[in-house]
């Protein structure tokens, strides 16, 4: 082959990953009617047939909890959990459901830590989001004191914050501190933007990532999800051995 034909040469076309490898999506809003994601037990119902379509066998939803805005509790979460399984087992569908939220790192955290009720998963996993305009005041005093009482606590979407966008210093700090980095799959197809798309692929080539989720709030997260089982850093990060997708 000689340079021309190598300069111009297709790169070859992936075949859709199998998602069934990965087991289990750990972020998503599924329960009904109590934060922005499903609207109602239907909505959630289609949204659970089609992760079973694509390979999933376990779903851990979070709904958020915001002390300004989604005033969500365990006790709320829980009840929404128990409708959705009675749901689940009604239809015969063959998908296991567990519930745990996405807690928002404001002023309330410390009150909720002292509480000893948050929401885990798996080996203690928590996991906690960021305002999107501005790193706020505190968060990693707040995170040291998940930490320090045992949590082990997962910053959603780091690709999203654009304060976050090439600084690479900062976020390995997270690292450094013991907290892991996930990553939403529709960030590599572009649907949050071209800089959060490029910011998604270079996480993956540093292997910075510890955990993908779907962040899904709706059906068509998930048509995207199934459009773009092609893409190639789709299937580096899928592949990776110890995704820890694949032990929740």
């Amino acid at each position: 082959m000689n340079f021309f034909s190598r300069l111009f040469r297709s790169n070859p076309k992936l075949q859709p990953i199998d998602l069934s490898v990965l087991g289990t999506d750990m972020h998503s809003h599924l329960i009904p009617g109590i934060d922005d994601g499903s609207k109602s037990l239907e909505d959630t119902m289609a949204m659970l047939k089609k992760f079973s379509d694509l390979g999933y066998k376990k779903v851990i939803t979070t709904p958020h909890i915001m002390s300004d805005y989604y005033r969500n509790t365990p006790e709320i979460i829980r009840g929404g959990l128990a409708t959705v399984r009675e749901e689940i087992k009604k239809q015969g569908l063959a998908i296991e459901l567990e519930a745990a939220a996405e807690y928002y790192l404001d002023y309330s955290m410390l009150d909720l830590i002292a509480s000893n009720q948050l929401l885990t998963f798996g080996d203690n996993y928590i996991l906690v989001e960021l305002s999107f305009s501005q790193e706020q005041p505190g968060v990693k005093e707040l995170l040291f004191e998940l930490i320090t009482e045992g949590y082990k606590p997962i910053l959603a979407h780091v690709e999203r914050y654009p304060y976050y966008n090439n600084q690479w210093k900062l976020i390995d700090e997270y690292h450094e501190r013991g907290v892991l980095l996930q990553l939403n799959i529709n960030s590599l197809s572009g649907h949050y933007g071209p800089m959060v798309k490029r910011m998604a692929e270079q996480l993956i080539d540093r292997d910075w990532i510890d955990v993908i989720g779907s962040d899904c709030h709706h059906m068509a997260h998930l048509d995207m999800i199934d459009a773009m089982r092609s893409n190639a850093h789709l299937h580096k990060i899928v592949n990776k051995t110890d995704l820890l997708n694949k032990t929740l």
